[in-house]
């Protein structure tokens, strides 16, 4: 097998696969296949499991597994926007920064490192008490805690490349500098920022399933995994699967996408991956 799906011949980036389109498979068709309205009771609140409820029910009798069907889209869909931002933002910061290598390259970095020395939780929980909750808002606020640490793995990926003989070739020919970024930089860089990627989405899915879970990203009585477990988590030992169950799934995306990016990462081969990009990452 070649292509981008080589990294299937390791048993890892095989499993961490099926683990991912499982999950991702539960988030996207779950709902049509839950038994209730996840928002209308359905039994005694906290009860385990039965034939009604094969999950039990939560803290006001809702129905667990329907909740659980329910619960993963926003997980999954606010992680890979808010990640999808912060690539786009990294990516021309980066860019921009490593191959102009001009007067704003350090005026850049300089940015890019005030905004890394804010811890980003604390940065997130600022930025939502000051503009408030909403999807919107999380998703720019992941995104910002991203962008600047994207933007630095991109811009020294750019410096090794664009010093490359292909790349001054193109120059030489005359072509404009978005064409020789687009053409020349940007394909031979895609190894690390394929890398980075995985690690990017899960830290931004653990990053929201905490704001969920604290009560400042969405709010009751909408379905997510995180919002399962803050709003049962007082009541674990009366029904631990309200708890148990959405923790799981949110364990399982997380360890399938770091098993895709480490397969991935050894199908690319270490040589592939420039060096410099290799000790940023690090």
């Amino acid at each position: 097998m070649s292509g981008p799906f080589r990294f299937l011949r390791i048993r890892s980036g095989a499993i961490g696969l099926a683990v991912v389109l499982f999950v991702v498979a539960v988030a996207l068709f779950g709902r049509y296949l839950a038994p209730h309205d996840p928002n209308v009771p359905v039994g005694t609140p906290l009860a385990g499991p039965s034939s009604a409820a094969h999950l039990g029910t939560d803290f006001l009798g809702r129905d667990v597994l329907s909740r659980l069907l329910y619960g993963g889209r926003s997980v999954i869909g606010l992680a890979a926007a808010a990640t999808v931002l912060a690539y786009a933002v990294g990516l021309a910061i980066g860019l921009i920064a490593g191959y102009t290598r001009s007067r704003i390259d350090p005026i850049l970095m300089r940015t890019v490192d005030v905004m890394l020395a804010f811890p980003p939780l604390l940065f997130l929980l600022v930025l939502i008490t000051g503009a408030g909750t909403g999807v919107g808002v999380l998703i720019i606020g992941v995104a910002a805690i991203q962008a600047p640490s994207i933007s630095r793995i991109v811009r020294t990926a750019t410096l090794e490349v664009s010093v490359r003989g292909y790349v001054e070739a193109a120059v030489a020919r005359g072509e404009r500098a978005g064409a020789v970024v687009v053409r020349e930089v940007l394909p031979n860089i895609l190894a690390p920022i394929l890398v980075d990627a995985g690690l990017r989405f899960t830290y931004s899915i653990l990053i929201i399933a905490s704001v969920n879970y604290l009560g400042l990203g969405l709010q009751p009585p909408a379905s997510d995994w995180a919002l399962l477990i803050s709003e049962n988590r007082e009541y674990i030992s009366l029904n631990v699967w309200a708890v148990l169950a959405p923790a799981a799934m949110i364990a399982l995306l997380t360890i399938g996408v770091n098993l895709m990016g480490d397969a991935v990462a050894r199908s690319l081969g270490r040589s592939y991956v420039p060096r410099a990009v290799r000790s940023v990452a690090a």
